[in-house]
């Protein structure tokens, strides 16, 4: 949610600050705008809408100068608007901040320096920081004061509530800037001659590969030739730099209209990189080594696995849920992590706690994890983002090596979350002496990236049927056991790009209360993997039918396609795997048909709107 990003070198630093928040659009924002010093001078450039409309501006408004920050807003306090984007600066305006997170104490804030003589002309929490750290900046006690600005920014950090990413400058201080986290990204990139900051590493491949991740509380002084680190409590910090390896073509669209469907594309490597060295041939059968984290007896002898998540890994947990419990006969608990943070949980150290997190720094999911820390758990994270903050924190990781995913609807990270999930529960089934040969499963994950490609290479059919329906006024998704968890991934894949009216829900429940919704403006789809319960879907299939819906199937090739074929419209059909295994499969479809949806009501299906790719705060 939003994007900050910072200068300091011998370049310009306005193209240096458009091109880096040029690649923080993914996360989401209404607004952007950009300070730089220069001759003594903050000079600020900022507006509402696109960032082509602020370079625009600048083409015919341009500031000169070599030290700046940036930032791309999505509204949490005052409306979209000129005068509540960033950056803020206080009443002199010679110190600018740009802030991404939520200053839950501003009113209080506000009030006090009100009363001191602070004037505010917007509505956003930020501002408060800039007055802030102007007042202290102003009555700094006597004393051997090196950093005075450092000292500023330490005091206003210490009354602040909430969570924040801050990047400051001072006309006054023109030789360095500050930056500071709390609960929301930040990182700072480290080059010859010149630093930068950003709130992810795509802003900052251009220009260097090494970087620092900032730990939750730490203060960076960003000068042009050094970079110092401190922790909340001002000691010094010495830290290795983390080198990033993406491939800067990773990042881009590589050929295609958007990045989502280059992402969907990106499956089949994906999966290929997720299994790669996790997945091994000893003699003429698998195994699963996942060296990360030690699948051991501790694990065989947990009395239950919790799963916390929120919106797409969510659905992944369920998909889990399904997997834990048929092959590693444990319970397992499934939790939305905004609702498990605020309840009374009750934990067992013995437990396993999986978190699941695209970005690493989802709040809610943040929030539950610490929570399952203080109550004794034992954390092991499974997320794409090396160095985040929930890698960090947990006490063992599992990466999905997904590689960038820049679309805001989560494609690949889902899917390479299953498969981390996948390789886990047969482990775990082997361990527990439940599963007496994971050989059939483990082969078919192996088989997936092949079968992806093959469904991807029949993508027209799914855009075809996309064009007849996409202007449906609901959409309805069903199915059963691990076909219910696709179904509310398809679901929500569909009304964040679409903006289509989509639901989800099993297909047992058809009867008590979304049959009434069913009618001719309805198009339902059905999915159908799970073998033995192909007859109870074609029921329902027929029930909607018979009130007008139009209907899909998405179900496997040969006894899939014999059983559905006279009752459902259309049937997209899959390559034949394991049927636990399906959702790998299933929701490949699910996602074409919410890309071409979207592109057919002229949507850009990158930058879904009130969506932000990181979702930073409550």
């Amino acid at each position: 949610m939003c994007g900050i990003t910072g200068y300091i070198g011998f370049r310009k630093a306005k193209p240096v600050l458009l091109q880096a928040l040029a690649k923080l659009e993914y996360r989401g924002y209404d607004s952007a705008g950009i300070a730089v010093l220069h001759e003594g001078m903050v000079q600020v450039r900022k507006m509402k809408g696109p960032l082509k409309a602020l370079a625009t501006r600048l083409a015919t408004e341009p500031i000169e100068g070599a030290i700046g920050i940036g930032h791309t807003r999505w509204a949490t306090h005052g409306e979209p608007s000129d005068v509540n984007s960033h950056p803020h600066t206080d009443v002199s305006g010679r110190i600018a901040v740009v802030h991404n997170g939520i200053i839950e104490n501003y009113a209080a804030l506000k009030a006090w320096l009100c009363d001191r003589g602070g004037i505010f002309i917007s509505e956003t929490d930020t501002e408060v920081v800039a007055h802030l750290i102007n007042y202290y900046y102003q009555n700094v006690p006597q004393g051997p004061w090196e950093d005075r600005l450092l000292y500023a920014v330490r005091r206003a950090l210490s009354r602040i509530t909430g969570s924040y990413a801050l990047a400051v400058i001072s006309a006054d201080v023109p030789d360095r800037l500050i930056a500071a986290r709390k609960d929301s990204p930040l990182i700072v990139g480290l080059g010859e001659g010149e630093q930068f900051i950003a709130s992810d590493v795509p802003a900052l491949l251009a220009y260097t590969r090494e970087v620092y991740f900032l730990e939750e509380g730490e203060v960076a002084v960003v000068y042009r030739d050094t970079v110092e680190l401190f922790t909340e409590q001002g000691e010094p910090v010495d830290r290795t730099p983390t080198h990033i390896d993406w491939d800067l073509a990773a990042a881009e669209k590589g050929g295609y209209a958007h990045f989502m469907l280059k992402e969907i594309h990106d499956q089949p490597k994906a999966y290929t990189d997720t299994l790669r060295s996790r997945l091994v041939r000893e003699g003429q059968d698998w195994a699963v080594k996942v060296e990360e984290i030690p699948l051991d007896h501790t694990w065989a002898a947990a009395p239950r696995i919790v799963l916390t998540a929120c919106g797409t890994a969510w659905h992944a947990a369920m998909v889990g849920k399904y997997a834990f419990e048929r092959f590693a006969r444990i319970p397992v608990e499934v939790d939305i992590a905004s609702e498990y943070r605020y309840r009374n949980p009750v934990f067992n150290p013995q437990d396993i706690f999986i978190v699941i997190s695209q970005s690493g720094e989802t709040a809610d999911t943040l929030a539950a994890m610490r929570l399952a820390k203080k109550g004794g758990a034992r954390i092991v994270a499974i997320t794409n983002a090396v160095g985040s903050t929930l890698s960090r924190e947990a006490d063992q990781v599992m990466y999905t090596w997904a590689g960038p995913e820049i679309a805001v609807a989560s494609t690949k990270a889902f899917t390479t979350q299953l498969m981390c999930l996948y390789l886990l529960a047969l482990k775990l089934g082997t361990l527990r002496g439940c599963l007496r040969d994971a050989n059939p499963y483990l082969q078919s994950l192996t088989e997936a990236a092949d079968k992806t490609a093959v469904l991807l290479r029949r993508k027209e059919q799914i855009q075809r049927f996309a064009a007849r329906q996409f202007n449906k006024n609901k959409v309805f998704f069903m199915g059963r056991q691990f076909d219910y968890a696709v179904s509310l991934e398809g679901a929500l894949k569909l009304k964040e790009i679409s903006y289509t009216h989509s639901e989800a829900f099993a297909a047992g429940e058809l009867k008590h209360g979304p049959i009434a919704l069913v009618d001719t403006h309805t198009l339902v789809v059905a999915l159908a993997t799970q073998g033995e319960l192909f007859d109870k879907i074609a029921s329902n299939i027929r029930e909607v039918t018979a009130r007008g819906a139009a209907t899909a199937v998405i179900t496997w090739e040969g006894e899939g396609e014999a059983a559905f074929h006279e009752v459902a419209q259309e049937v997209f059909t899959l390559p034949r795997i394991e049927d636990s295994l399906s959702p790998l499969l299933s929701v490949i479809p699910a996602q074409l048909f919410a890309y071409y949806c979207a592109v057919q009501r002229g949507n850009d299906p990158d930058k879904p709107r009130n969506l932000a790719k990181s979702v930073t705060v409550e």
